[in-house]
C-alpha cells in the first residue's frame, strides 16, 4: 500500500516480485565461482520469504495500527515511508549486505565465501517490465 499515491496503489494490492542480486569478487574461488548461489539462499532466503503474501505499509498510514494488530508479521512496517519498489530494493540491499558479511565470517558456513565477495546491487522487479535497482 502506497499511502501517498494519488491513484489505486494506495489500496492493498499485490505484485509477483523477482529479486536480482549482483555480486562480485576480486578473483574466482577454488571452484571457479564468485560464490555458490546457495550462499544467497542461505543468507537471505528466509528474509525474502517474509515478503510473500505480506502487506508492506507506511507506519503513518492511518490503517497501519489496526492491520498490524490483526495480522502481525504479515504486515511489514516501513517507518514513515511508503514501500515503493525503490525503497524495497534498498531495504533488501541493506539486509543482504549485512547478512552476506556475517555469512563470510562464519567458519562453519556450508558454502564458504571469500572476504572479497561483495554485493554490488539489488534489482527488484515489480512486473516483467518494471523494476528498481539500488547500489551504493
Amino acid at each position: 500500500m502506497l499511502s501517498k499515491h494519488p491513484d489505486v496503489c494506495k489500496f492493498p494490492h499485490g505484485h509477483s516480485r523477482k529479486v536480482e542480486f549482483v555480486i562480485e569478487a576480486d578473483a574466482l574461488n577454488a571452484h571457479e565461482m564468485v560464490c555458490d548461489f546457495k550462499v544467497l539462499r542461505e543468507a537471505v532466503g528466509e528474509y525474502l520469504k517474509s515478503f510473500d503474501h505480506a502487506l508492506c505499509m507506511n507506519t503513518r498510514d492511518p490503517n497501519f495500527p489496526q492491520l498490524k494488530a490483526a495480522f502481525g508479521d504479515m504486515v511489514i512496517a516501513f517507518e514513515n515511508q511508503d514501500p515503493t519498489t525503490e525503497l524495497i530494493a534498498k531495504t533488501i540491499f541493506d539486509v543482504a549486505k549485512k547478512r552476506l558479511a556475517d555469512y563470510a565470517k562464519n567458519p562453519q558456513a556450508h558454502y564458504p565465501i571469500g572476504q572479497t565477495v561483495r554485493l554490488v546491487s539489488v534489482k527488484v522487479w515489480e512486473t516483467s517490465s518494471s523494476w528498481a535497482e539500488y547500489a551504493e
